[in-house]
């Protein structure tokens, strides 16, 4: 018996090429800064963004923001799911519902989040409820429309064989459309979980006031030569971003193993 390792080394060949994107990046960042050709208050040295960047891991104020943002990252994205796995599971399975909840939901969806900060603010202020509140409304569709379309491409087989044997309604979603959904909520968590954080910056940041990494940037980009604070600041972001993500790829390696999405991602064993 041998282990195979070509999927361990694809994805260290992916992890390279990554690396490698983000050295070219930063080198032609530092170049035209370096060279003159745009000015230094506009795009300051990669590196030196770099630098600020890690001096803020140890101001405890920055931290207390980065706590902030990601207490209403959390929270809305938590009340999104709450709300949108048993409502996708509700419009899923009972094609009565869905259609008469189709109509509102068809005219809420293309509603942009961004474009309801102005009012949510007005309605809630700018602290955490109106974070929360918009992070949860842009959260919840794409984990609803990924929880009905999973719903969808459930085995049908499966279900008739359950209902011929005399289960009901309830026990098939549990038993089966349930577990054969659970990876499409997964990919529409982890689709969310970028959307919120992007939203709940974007909220600190057209506040301007308060707690939270939006608001560090934006006060940075009220400063004279801010711009350095504020790429940092974005680093940041960018850098919760990827992390955020990863955990979340990673989790859904390990719970659905058996998806084409992350089948062959393990060691294989061949005799």
């Amino acid at each position: 018996m041998r282990r195979t390792g070509w999927p361990r080394e694809r994805r260290l060949r992916e992890w390279r090429l990554g690396a490698l994107g983000v050295l070219l990046a930063f080198g032609v960042c530092e170049a035209v800064s370096r060279a003159g050709i745009v000015r230094r208050s506009y795009l300051p040295p990669a590196s030196e963004v770099l630098v600020r960047a890690v001096e803020l891991a140890g101001d405890s104020a920055f931290l207390e923001g980065i706590g902030a943002t990601l207490r209403a990252w959390a929270l809305g994205l938590g009340l999104a799911c709450a709300i949108a796995v048993p409502l996708g599971l509700l419009l899923g399975s009972v094609p009565v519902v869905d259609a008469a909840v189709r109509a509102i939901v068809e005219f809420l969806r293309p509603l942009p989040s961004v474009a309801l900060i102005p009012l949510v603010s007005l309605l809630l202020g700018s602290g955490t409820e109106t974070k929360v509140a918009l992070v949860t409304y842009a959260c919840v569709w794409p984990i609803l429309f990924n929880t009905v379309y999973g719903l969808g491409e459930t085995d049908p087989l499966a279900k008739e064989t359950l209902r011929a044997f005399g289960f009901g309604r309830l026990s098939v979603l549990l038993r089966v459309e349930l577990p054969g959904t659970a990876p499409f909520i997964a990919a529409g968590i982890r689709i969310s979980a970028a959307v919120a954080l992007i939203l709940a910056v974007a909220t600190e940041i057209l506040a301007g006031f308060g707690e939270g990494l939006g608001i560090y940037i934006a006060q940075a980009g009220l400063a004279t030569d801010g711009t350095r604070d504020v790429l940092a600041g974005v680093v940041w972001a960018g850098t919760l971003g990827l992390v955020i993500n990863g955990v979340l790829v990673w989790g859904e390696r390990k719970l659905f193993p058996w998806t084409p999405a992350h089948r062959g991602t393990g060691d294989e064993v061949t005799a």
